[in-house]
């Protein structure tokens, strides 16, 4: 009985996601004894988690109340932004909220009244947590997309920054840079920063929204189109230097530059159809966890890897009590399709009795 249960427990790991999995009881002739893998906590929508800041700290539309209008009716200036009132408000936690009832729910800026003065607002989001992405940052903006604006992104929690992605409607004219599409990257350039005019060039506040940062189509320089060869993806990011880094972050930062213009120049007759409104956040990642824990959980408002292989910390990224110190090291995906789970070593050990498949 003992043996089929242990065939069945390999049967639904055999059908689970790669690295789901930190450690199964296999059958051996000394008895059964568990055998580890290299393993990762699966995607979720980090937006539920996040902590967002918009700066400056007047830039939030309502205090006091504005009127607006938007750029296809822009001379019908009936709406209000009042910040004392629940149903004109539009403060920073309605970029993350959850809209069950259909009605679309945003934060907005001031509009452009102090033009020729830029209309500049940057939202930065933060964990408390390494993150790595698994899929593609989408940004939803009411009345228009930005004409400029950039993302950035920072691997110590927000003391230093680098940009992630540029957007301009030219971006010769804003960043001195040619404009490419993540299209035209391949597997030797595929972290390089570009800027796309993809997102920013008007086609009406209807039409199009969303504002991306596409990690997938970056996973299908590797993976293949449907990300079918996922194994040649984990290979890449053991081998390929600064990868697995690039899609890894703590803190994000929306840098809003210049407002949609509707396609044409700034009319300064009629400033109030100039302004930033963002809906919806999603940023798709999961935990890093430095291939030590299957899970994450949210404890104290913090973020925390629940960590195996006789590892501990936030990231998993020291040995508990007992263990070797400098024996620590991240898991690796390779071989795949279980990897190397790097277990940390008993004190007073050789470490001799771990093989490589992770079985003691």
């Amino acid at each position: 009985m003992l043996s089929q249960a242990l065939l069945l427990l390999q049967c639904i790991i055999l059908t689970l996601g790669q690295y789901d999995i930190c450690k199964s009881l296999v059958s051996t002739d000394d008895g059964p004894t568990w055998e580890y893998y290299a393993c990762q906590p699966k995607p979720t929508s980090m937006k539920e988690y996040m902590q967002i800041r918009v700066e400056p700290p007047d830039i939030t539309c309502g205090n006091p109340p504005e009127r607006f209008c938007t750029l296809e009716n822009p001379y019908l200036c009936s709406d209000e932004c009042d910040a004392s009132t629940k149903e004109l408000a539009h403060p920073p936690e309605l970029m993350k909220d959850r809209e069950r009832t259909g009605l679309i729910t945003y934060w907005q800026t001031v509009t452009w009244s102090r033009y020729p003065e830029p209309l500049l607002a940057n939202i930065s989001l933060s964990w408390n947590k390494s993150l790595e992405l698994t899929g593609d940052i989408q940004i939803t903006f009411e009345y228009g997309r930005p004409t400029i604006m950039v993302l950035d992104k920072s691997l110590n929690y927000g003391r230093t920054w680098q940009p992630y992605q540029y957007y301009a409607d030219d971006c010769s004219e804003a960043f001195a840079m040619s404009p490419k599409r993540v299209q035209d990257l391949s597997a030797t350039n595929v972290t390089r920063v570009i800027c796309t005019e993809q997102y920013s060039r008007w086609v009406g506040s209807k039409n199009e929204k969303n504002v991306q940062f596409e990690v997938r189509e970056r996973f299908a320089i590797f993976a293949g189109t449907k990300l079918q060869n996922m194994d040649n993806l984990y290979t890449r990011m053991e081998s390929m230097k600064g990868l697995r880094d690039f899609f890894t972050f703590t803190n994000l930062r929306l840098r809003l530059l210049k407002p949609a213009l509707g396609g044409t120049y700034v009319q300064r007759d009629n400033l109030l159809k100039y302004f930033y409104a963002i809906s919806n956040i999603d940023i798709p990642a999961r935990c890093k966890c430095n291939l030590h824990a299957g899970q994450c959980s949210l404890r104290d408002g913090t973020l925390q890897c629940d960590c195996e292989h006789n590892t501990t910390g936030q990231d998993c990224s020291a040995c508990e009590r007992g263990f070797k110190a400098k024996s620590w090291k991240p898991g690796s995906y390779l071989p795949t399709p279980n990897g190397s789970p790097n277990i940390c070593e008993a004190s007073g050990t050789s470490g001799s009795k771990w093989h490589a498949n992770g079985i003691r």
